[in-house]
């Protein structure tokens, strides 16, 4: 796929609605569910982009959530919010679900003995789903908490741009 303006506006603008929309079923406040929109269409952008340039899935997927989860933490400030409202629902948007679906797909196909006979390499197909959802999972979950352990503070309000520019 050719990389595009068009291509990555179309990606962010879908990713923008799921991110309000999972934004508005975790019950977020009603004034924060553009902050959802804006971080997910951000974080699915850079891994979009990372993927289109052949970072791999997992570099790129860990990229985008470590984006989504420092902007959080500074935007948090901004609209005197935990950033977990909005980082949350925005890395919602580069959860795996078909890597997920295969691999339960698999595993209900090896139930049956006479598939896996016809075709074993769908043990490895399965294996194969099932690491990638892993990782894929743990690369989100690591993303986003790397922002909170870096500017570890009792609150948001006590991050300043300022402090932290001192402390380099």
């Amino acid at each position: 796929m050719e990389l595009s303006i068009f291509t990555v506006l179309r990606d962010f603008g879908i990713a923008f609605v799921v991110g309000f929309c999972w934004a508005i079923l975790f019950g977020s406040p009603k004034r924060i569910l553009w902050v959802a929109g804006l971080l997910g269409g951000m974080g699915h952008c850079v891994r979009f982009i990372l993927t289109q340039l052949d970072f791999g899935l997992i570099t790129a997927t860990l990229a985008g959530s470590v984006a989504v989860g420092l902007v959080g933490i500074f935007v948090a400030h901004k609209v005197d919010n935990p950033p977990v409202v909005f980082t949350m629902p925005a890395c919602i948007t580069m959860i795996p679900g078909m890597f997920a679906y295969k691999t339960m797909l698999a595993g209900i196909k090896i139930t049956d003995l006479s598939i896996v006979e016809n075709d074993p390499h769908i043990l490895v197909d399965m294996a194969h789903n099932l690491m990638l959802t892993m990782s894929l999972l743990f690369t989100l979950a690591i993303g986003i908490c790397i922002g909170a352990l870096l500017f570890r503070k009792p609150s948001v309000r006590d991050i300043s741009l300022k402090d932290m520019i001192k402390k380099s």
